[in-house]
């Protein structure tokens, strides 16, 4: 299957649609899964130091990036920096110990993952961000679960502006508000729990629009996912749900089954309130 079409970051670098989520994935079984998305056409592989997979997510990116000739620079890699370790100097040590798992040179995109705004810490911790940055030693940096009173926080201090916030949204958690503000500062959204943890699969406006379209639950999610103009990080266990997910370019939703979805949004969390994760 072909990889999933490139957005443009503020920056400049591109970034695939549709990547594939590593969150939960047993740190024995990330070498070979992640091997088996990027077999199915995944370009895009998101993992975290929290997740305890770098390591194996490393190996099958170096592996197969010498057995496939897919050059490295096709594949577009995320880590994050775990709570503990913000703070300036903690931050640049997490980003070398998570080198060191992943054994490669660069990374495509490290996130703060948490705001943990009652530790005052993610303005420091992003400044070690920046510093990497423009040591080339990441191709783009960002934030994950930032809120917009967060975002502004950052905003007065920072010199980069992040190229992306990876927050929680589907159907049911839209983020009318948050996607708004990062349309103003040119930052772009990927949705954790695309799939709103596998709650939303059952909705019934969700079931009778796949059935309109001969398509699963999960597809049609993505496909509007994709079509708001976000990125999507589904994870996956099994090479025919990895290729399902890839596959949401072929259709198209109508303009009623787009209404019909976003009149599904009830502001309902799979996850933590960023506010309360300190």
């Amino acid at each position: 299957m072909e990889p999933a079409p490139k957005l443009t970051l503020n920056n400049g670098v591109y970034l695939d649609q549709v990547g594939y989520g590593t969150y939960k994935v047993p740190a024995a079984d990330a070498a070979g899964l992640v091997t088996d998305a990027l077999a199915a056409g995944y370009r895009h592989i998101d993992t975290a130091a929290l997740y305890g997979n770098e390591q194996g997510v490393g190996e099958a990116i170096r592996t197969f990036t010498a057995c496939s000739g897919v050059p490295r620079n096709e594949i577009f890699l995320t880590s994050k920096v775990w709570n503990s370790d913000q703070g300036y100097d903690r931050t640049m040590q997490a980003f070398e110990d998570s080198m060191a798992r992943l054994g490669l040179d660069t990374l495509d995109l490290y996130l703060i993952h948490w705001p943990c705004p009652e530790r005052r810490l993610f303005v420091e911790t992003y400044r070690a961000m920046e510093e990497l940055y423009r040591e080339g030693r990441v191709r783009a940096i960002g934030v994950s679960n930032f809120q917009p009173d967060h975002l502004a926080q950052l905003m007065d201090a920072a010199d980069v502006v992040p190229a992306v916030n990876q927050v929680e949204l589907h159907p049911w958690l839209q983020q009318h508000r948050l996607r708004a503000v990062h349309a103003e500062l040119g930052i772009c959204t990927v949705a954790w729990s695309p799939l709103g943890r596998g709650a939303v699969l059952s909705d019934p406006v969700i079931t009778a629009i796949a059935v309109e379209l001969g398509v699963s639950p999960a597809q049609v999610i993505l496909r509007w996912q994709v079509e708001q103009g976000n990125v999507v990080i589904p994870k996956a266990s099994s090479p025919g749900r990895m290729a399902e997910n890839l596959d949401v370019f072929s259709f198209k939703l109508t303009a009623g089954q787009r209404a019909a979805i976003a009149g599904l949004d009830r502001n309902q969390r799979s996850g933590s309130h960023p506010d309360e994760v300190n």
